[in-house]
C-alpha cells in the first residue's frame, strides 16, 4: 500500500526543513528537533485533573504525571504509560496530548513515567525506574484513586519495549498482577538485520541508522542487548503474561519486532490482538491529531483497555 497522503505530506515537510540525520546529532539536538513533532497530536484534550508527583526511585525521585478523566470512580483502573523516544529523547510533555486522549477514551487513570534517559543514564536505568513506579502504583496507588487490582502497562516504541519488560519482571517477581499490555510499534529485539529493517531502512521518519544510534546510546559499551530486559523477545518463555494488544506500522524498521513478538506471545498461549496499520510510518500515535490511522490506533487501544479493565472487576 502507498503511504497515506497525510503521512506523505509530513515526510515531505520534514525533508524540506533540512534537518540533519539523527546519527549526526547530539542527544540534546535530537531532543530539541523531535519536540517540533508535538503539534501532530492535535490540541490537548481537557481532563478532570492532572497532577505531577515524584515517586521514590533507585537513583532519586522519578517524576510522574497522573491524568484523571471525568466520570471515573474514586478507585479507578489505571494505565502505566511509558513514553517512546529511543530511550534518549522525549518526555512527559512530548506525550501529554496522547496520555490525555488515552485517559478520556479508555476511561481510566493514566500514570505517565519520566524515566531516566540515555546516555546520561544507560540501561538498565530506565527499566529500574519504570519498575519502581509500577511497584508504587500497586503498593500506594489506592491513596491516589488507583485500583491496584486493575493496572495495565503500555507504551510506544522504546516505551513499548519497557512495557513488555515490565510484564516479564512482574511475572518473575510474582507481582504486581497486570491485566493487560499495550505495545505500540514496540522495540522487542536488539536485532537490526530483520527484513523490515532492510525494507524500511531510510526515508520513513525512523531509520535503521537512527535505531543503531538509539541502541548505542542506551546500551553504551557495557549493556547486553541480548538480556531479556533489553530485548524481551529473547526471554526464555513468554507464557503466563497478560493479554496484549500489539500495533505495528507498515513502513517502520520495527515492523518485524512487533510482528514477531505478537506471534511468539500467541504461540506461548497469551491472548493477543495484532493490528498492522498500512500506509503509515513509525509511531502513528504521535501523529493522531492529523493522521486518521493514528486516531484509530488510539481508539483501538482504548477499547482494548476498557475490555481488560471490565473483565478484571
Amino acid at each position: 500500500m502507498p503511504l497515506a497522503p497525510e503521512v506523505d505530506a509530513i515526510l515531505k515537510q520534514m525533508e524540506a526543513a533540512g534537518a540533519p540525520p539523527i546519527g549526526e546529532m547530539t542527544p540534546e539536538m535530537a531532543r530539541e528537533a523531535f519536540a517540533a513533532l508535538l503539534p501532530l497530536q492535535g490540541e490537548p484534550e481537557p481532563v478532570r485533573a492532572v497532577e505531577n508527583r515524584d515517586v521514590t526511585g533507585p537513583a532519586g525521585p522519578i517524576p510522574v504525571r497522573i491524568y484523571r478523566p471525568e466520570g471515573v470512580p474514586e478507585r479507578a483502573p489505571a494505565l502505566m504509560y511509558i513514553h517512546g523516544g529511543g530511550w534518549v529523547i522525549m518526555d512527559l510533555d512530548s506525550h501529554d496530548p496522547l496520555c490525555r486522549a488515552l485517559a478520556n477514551a479508555a476511561g481510566c487513570v493514566v500514570v505517565s513515567v519520566d524515566y531516566r534517559r540515555a546516555p546520561e543514564a544507560r540501561f538498565p536505568a530506565a527499566v529500574d525506574d519504570c519498575r519502581a513506579v509500577l511497584q508504587w502504583m500497586a503498593r500506594d496507588g489506592g491513596a491516589f484513586g488507583i485500583d491496584p487490582a486493575r493496572i495495565a502497562v503500555g507504551g510506544d516504541s522504546a516505551g513499548g519495549n519497557l512495557a513488555a519488560v515490565m510484564t516479564l519482571l512482574s511475572r518473575r517477581d510474582g507481582g504486581p498482577g497486570l491485566v493487560g499490555q499495550l505495545l505500540h510499534c514496540p522495540v522487542t529485539n536488539n536485532d537490526l538485520d530483520t527484513q523490515s529493517y532492510r525494507d524500511n531502512a531510510d526515508g520513513y521518519l525512523l531509520t535503521a541508522e537512527a535505531m543503531r544510534w538509539f541502541w548505542a546510546h542506551y546500551l553504551g559499551n557495557d549493556g547486553d542487548g541480548a538480556d531479556s530486559t533489553a530485548s524481551p523477545f529473547r526471554a526464555d518463555t513468554l507464557s503466563d503474561l497478560p493479554p496484549a494488544l500489539v500495533q505495528t506500522a507498515e513502513f517502520d524498521p520495527l515492523l518485524d519486532d512487533g510482528r514477531a513478538y505478537a506471534a511468539r506471545l500467541r504461540e506461548s498461549g497469551v491472548p493477543v490482538i495484532y493490528t498492522e496499520y498500512a500506509g503509515v510510518v513509525h509511531d502513528p500515535w504521535l501523529m493522531f491529531g492529523v493522521v486518521p490511522d493514528g486516531r484509530r490506533a488510539v481508539d483501538e487501544a482504548a477499547d482494548f483497555l476498557r475490555e481488560r479493565f471490565a473483565n478484571s472487576e
